[in-house]
């Protein structure tokens, strides 16, 4: 019989570490209860140890990284194969020849072993949490439950291309201005190191009182060329000492107060948290995954912490008995858009149909919104290059125009 690890609470301060015999993960939970603990973590040894060795098998393979792409055409051709009648270890094996990646050829050979010897399809996945997310592993635990493997496959495949997809436009949206942005900075920093200082030389002959944008330049441009060193190393130790004397946590959460407050951009990133909460959510309910269960799982994968605390803090109060809704419109970061559909989705009993819709919604008007900044973007950007450049032109040329004015 299997044996299960946990951690426990009993009482209102105690906690307890112990193991437990139990034919699955269910029934531990249960047994735990029974004794008159609340159950915090239950973890099966053997997943224990496949995770330490799934650490080290693919040390051999570099670093190891699994495209996402490949996980996402990993579960839609199991899909197609499940359907056709392919058993599942044989899918695994056809499927394993065909990837160009060592490591994932490697994971899925450990999971075939696994399932060889009894363990379900979701079980094995467990002891890849790197590869495959909680998400994935409890849609498939939903469709092994319901004898629908292969629609919770191509459920999870269309979940992960629709983000991969949102995840692609972001970057080509942001490929061209950032590179016009390297560019510029080099141009500048080129201009301020290499070109400027030989002129110097020429201003100081001419003997007379530069005019003021002109010292600014060259102020600059002595302070670049000597002390650039310095500067790197002040920005590295800056860096070190932050992020030394703050806990990751600390930082992400004041990053994520920050980003909600910068205008223009905060209404982005909540549209485009509030699309992949609710899409996570509408998926996992569509799959028949319990609320509570598929919010603990959807809320994670959320990255700003101001909204994952709010939506924790919402679910908390669903388990109390509140409405789901009604604890979203308590909160100030949530739009009455969003608010008012998902009441509606609840007390219609059509949960699930609000939240594509939100979802549907959002998705589009992020794409627009991509589509806006982008093309505001890039003119903008040439625009500050051209005065930034421009100045550095006309401090330049001031001093020469004096000294014409000057021999008249």
């Amino acid at each position: 019989m299997p044996k299960y690890n946990y951690k426990a609470k009993k009482g209102p301060t105690e906690i307890i570490k112990d193991s437990i015999e139990a034919q699955n993960r269910d029934e531990a939970v249960e047994k735990i209860s029974r004794a008159g603990l609340l159950p915090i973590k239950v973890e099966e040894e053997a997943v224990s140890a496949q995770k330490k060795e799934a650490s080290v098998s693919l040390f051999p393979f570099g670093s190891g990284r699994i495209p996402s792409r490949e996980v996402t055409v990993f579960s839609r051709q199991l899909a197609t194969l499940i359907r056709s009648g392919v058993p599942i270890l044989r899918g695994l094996g056809i499927i394993s020849r065909q990837t160009e990646f060592p490591a994932f050829r490697n994971v899925l050979a450990r999971i075939a072993d696994a399932v060889k010897e009894g363990k379900s399809f979701s079980g094995a996945l467990e002891a890849w949490p790197s590869v495959f997310s909680p998400f994935y592993i409890s849609m498939v635990r939903s469709g092994e439950g319901s004898g629908k493997l292969q629609d919770a496959l191509l459920r999870i495949a269309a979940y992960r291309k629709s983000q991969e997809e949102m995840l692609t436009r972001v970057r080509a949206a942001m490929a061209y201005p950032v590179l016009m942005a390297l560019v510029g900075a080099g141009t500048i920093v080129f201009m301020f190191i290499f070109v400027l200082p030989k002129l110097m030389g020429i201003f100081s002959s001419l003997g007379q009182e530069l005019p003021g944008p002109t010292k600014v330049v060259v102020g600059i441009s002595f302070f670049l060329k000597n002390y650039w060193p310095h500067l790197l190393a002040g920005c590295a130790i800056g860096s070190f000492l932050v992020a030394r004397t703050s806990t990751f946590k600390v930082r992400k959460k004041l990053t994520s107060i920050f980003l909600l407050r910068v205008p223009v951009l905060n209404q982005f990133l909540r549209k485009n948290e509030f699309a992949k909460f609710c899409r996570t959510l509408e998926v996992m309910i569509n799959s028949g995954i319990p609320i509570l269960k598929a919010l603990s799982i959807s809320i994670p994968v959320l990255d700003n912490e101001v909204i994952k605390a709010e939506l924790s803090r919402c679910a908390n109060e669903l388990e109390h008995g509140a409405s789901f809704g009604r604890a979203l419109g308590s909160s100030k970061v949530f739009s009455p858009f969003m608010v008012s559909l998902i009441m509606v989705g609840e007390e219609s009993g059509k949960l699930d149909e609000a939240l594509a819709e939100v979802a549907d919604t959002y998705e589009r008007e992020c794409d627009e919104t991509i589509k806006v900044m982008t093309s505001l973007l890039e003119p903008a950007m040439i625009l500050v290059m051209g005065l930034v450049i421009g100045f550095i032109v006309v401090a330049m040329l001031l001093p020469v125009f004096q000294m014409n004015v000057i021999a008249r």
